[in-house]
């Protein structure tokens, strides 16, 4: 049995809070246009965008290596805007088990959030926690909020 991780990260958004929903949900092979420098594409591999069940392939940069990460979309809910990848092959799967990510949009006190949650076991306390890519979700989320911004 690994250790559990959780690492969560909310960052105010300037954007309409329904496109970024609407990208990772319905146009993920869109985001690669909007932030290039940490996503380079998204390929659907099976089923369609935004239906449970879709695998996706997504190929990105973590700290200047190219990295890919094939996801199995587990939830979608347009209600609450909230999707969740789970990982089932890449570069996350040969350190980490049971990785996820849960993207969310919420507002609290009128302010519009993007609330990114990632969980994940560590085989050991000798595999690092996943804090640098938490940062690089931030500065993805930020990229994105820029190019509809501005």
């Amino acid at each position: 049995m690994g250790l559990k991780s959780v690492l969560c990260a909310k960052i105010e958004m300037k954007a309409n809070k329904d496109v970024f929903h609407d990208a990772f949900t319905n146009k993920p092979h869109h985001v690669s246009t909007m932030c290039p420098l940490h996503v380079q594409g998204c390929e659907l591999l099976e089923g369609a965008f935004g239906i449970v069940g879709t695998k996706i392939c997504w190929t990105y940069t973590l700290e200047g290596a190219k990295k890919i990460s094939k996801q199995i979309i587990e939830t979608v809910d347009h209600e609450k805007k909230v999707i969740t990848f789970k990982e089932f092959e890449g570069d996350l799967v040969n350190k980490y088990d049971n990785f996820k990510a849960t993207l969310h949009i919420e507002t609290k006190d009128e302010i519009d959030l993007v609330s990114w949650t990632i969980e994940y076991e560590r085989p050991n306390e000798n595999v690092p926690e996943l804090v640098n890519l938490l940062d690089f979700i931030i500065g993805m989320t930020k990229a994105i909020d820029d190019h509809h911004v501005n």
